[in-house]
């Protein structure tokens, strides 16, 4: 996703000068292009985060359209008052582009864990929340973010969906159905967003041996969130699930229960997987945490199934 994000970046750079680029001493080898062709619209601050978000919104004072980049957790929660004294409170175009969420960077131990990202960022007046599932919709939704304007923060990580059975148009501030059962209605509905996704893929073709009518929604757009689209899935279905490599904490596992219960459309069930408000003591492969946290697809069915679910 990372890739396609930059080189859409990048494309788009070269036919609008005021899109300028700004890296925290990272993504070489992917962003060389970019600081090659275009050097007057790309700046390697360094590892200054802080300054980074300072000279973002500067830049977007004078009428730049702003991209700044690094590890989710440094130009996000180490930059915190800048993004929110600069950036949001003055409504100003600067896209924070965070590689990394999740336990993409799972070898170098709870600093680089972006967990509680999402529920921080979306705290912030003005700021939009999106975390695309897939390479395609990772490169449709940065150029509608382009298009748009205004604070965002772009949150993609190492992982993504890469078997999607159905895919409806990928639209800012909508959710997609990306995969779905043979009608309508449905047994079960997975919400979630990001890479983790695929488990939700797996998962659901276990479940689709059984039986059951499985769905399958990427709530891509975390905030503005799409609070109609949602209750119009969640009342065709008997069962709905969360699944997210984040806190419980202010994650979607509470924005979709805070629209369950504000508009009345409660399911016969409702499960959530996260991470517990905990700092994690293991380190590894994303792979190997999300077993650890029973977020892969095999924990996801085996859950369900002694809930009496599946």
């Amino acid at each position: 996703m990372r890739d396609i994000v930059v080189q859409n970046l990048y494309i788009a750079a070269k036919k609008d000068r005021n899109i300028v680029f700004l890296t925290g001493d990272l993504g070489f080898g992917v962003i060389d292009d970019f600081a090659r062709d275009l050097p007057d619209q790309f700046v390697n601050v360094g590892v200054a985060e802080q300054n980074m978000a300072m000279v973002a919104a500067g830049l977007a004072l004078s009428g730049k359209k702003v991209f700044t980049y690094s590890i989710a957790n440094f130009n996000t929660l180490r930059c915190l008052e800048q993004l929110r004294n600069d950036v949001c409170y003055h409504e100003l175009d600067v896209t924070t582009i965070s590689v990394g969420g999740g336990f993409s960077y799972g070898q170098l131990g709870a600093s680089h864990f972006a967990t509680e990202d999402v529920a921080v960022m979306r705290a912030m007046p003005n700021m939009r929340v999106v975390a695309p599932s897939s390479k395609a919709d990772a490169g449709s939704l940065i150029n509608q973010i382009i298009e748009t304007g205004g604070p965002c923060y772009l949150r993609i990580d190492k992982s993504s969906v890469t078997e999607i059975e159905y895919q409806k148009e990928c639209k800012l501030g909508k959710v997609s159905i990306i995969a779905n059962g043979p009608d309508s209605l449905s047994d079960i509905t997975i919400f979630g967003y990001g890479g983790i996704l695929q488990q939700a893929v797996e998962a659901r073709a276990e479940l689709m041996k059984r039986g059951l009518k499985v769905t399958i929604v990427d709530v891509h757009t975390i905030k503005p969130l799409d609070e109609d689209g949602i209750v119009e899935i969640i009342e065709k279905t008997k069962v709905v699930v969360t699944i997210e490599e984040h806190n419980k904490s202010g994650g979607l596992n509470e924005l979709i229960a805070q629209v369950v219960c504000a508009k009345g459309c409660v399911p016969s069930a409702y499960v959530s997987f996260c991470l517990p408000d905990v700092f994690s003591k293991v380190v590894g492969e994303q792979a190997y945490l999300l077993k650890h946290f029973g977020l892969d697809a095999a924990s996801i069915v085996n859950s369900l199934t002694e809930k009496g679910l599946a």
